[in-house]
């Protein structure tokens, strides 16, 4: 019943801009992930261009490049992460504060609203910046495994384990990269929900924006045009 009461201090309106930002949220991923047949992400092409690099990388002598590489992959999903730390904190602080929030709304939109309103719309950017950080972290963690085993890989490109053992750095990379772009996406709808504070047009509009612009990027951008003037060699083939 205390639920419910609460709940009603939120319009129509509100949640179905709140339901619009979840399901974008979801759909846009899943849709990157799963693209239609013939019509690739931007994220599944660089797969095999990550697959490509594992294989150049047997063939390379000195793997100076290789090790740098990787380490400034492992730098990125650090940077990202502690800035979705403090983005965290200072929501969190927010939090405890909302009496200055909403006085600053009220000005901006003359509108006024209870102190729980304006904790749960905060809440709602918190549980996507975590999410972020969680993605983050574990990608942070996953090109870590991705170097340990580009260092296993034998010398010499004639050895029986050469292939195989650039297979697995690649698709460890491979998964580490699918995390960190969950991540960046997490991030965007994070500071989409940020429009939530101005009321629940803002809200809905922010989270199409969001939606066609991760569409455009990944379906019809000028990179993803430049990746397919050169197909990446690898079709899922990560041994030969």
């Amino acid at each position: 019943m205390i639920w419910t009461t609460r709940l009603q201090q939120f319009s129509l309106l509100d949640l179905a801009a709140l339901a619009l930002l979840i399901a974008g949220w979801l759909w846009i991923g899943w849709r990157i992930e799963n693209p239609p047949a013939g019509r690739l992400s931007v994220s599944l092409l660089m797969e095999d261009f990550r697959r490509d690099w594992m294989k150049r990388m047997v063939e390379r002598d000195p793997r100076i490049f290789d090790a740098q590489l990787a380490g400034n992959l492992r730098q990125a999903t650090a940077f990202f992460a502690s800035a979705a730390m403090i983005a965290i904190g200072g929501g969190l602080a927010l939090i405890g504060n909302t009496e200055q929030l909403a006085g600053v709304a009220e000005d901006l939109i003359q509108d006024s609203a209870p102190a729980f309103v304006w904790e749960v719309k905060i809440l709602v950017v918190l549980l996507l910046l975590s999410n972020a950080f969680l993605k983050f972290v574990w990608a942070h963690r996953l090109f870590g495994y991705c170097a340990v085993l580009m260092a296993a890989v034998p010398n010499d490109p004639t050895d029986d384990l050469a292939y195989p053992r650039a297979a697995q750095a690649a698709e460890i990379s491979i998964t580490a990269a699918r995390s960190f772009n969950r991540g960046m996406r997490s991030t965007y709808f994070a500071l989409a929900a940020v429009a939530w504070l101005a009321g629940a047009l803002p809200l809905g509009g922010a989270a199409l924006i969001t939606v066609a612009v991760l569409y455009r990027r990944e379906f019809v951008s000028h990179s993803r045009r430049i990746l397919l003037r050169i197909p990446p060699e690898s079709k899922g083939d990560t041994v030969s």
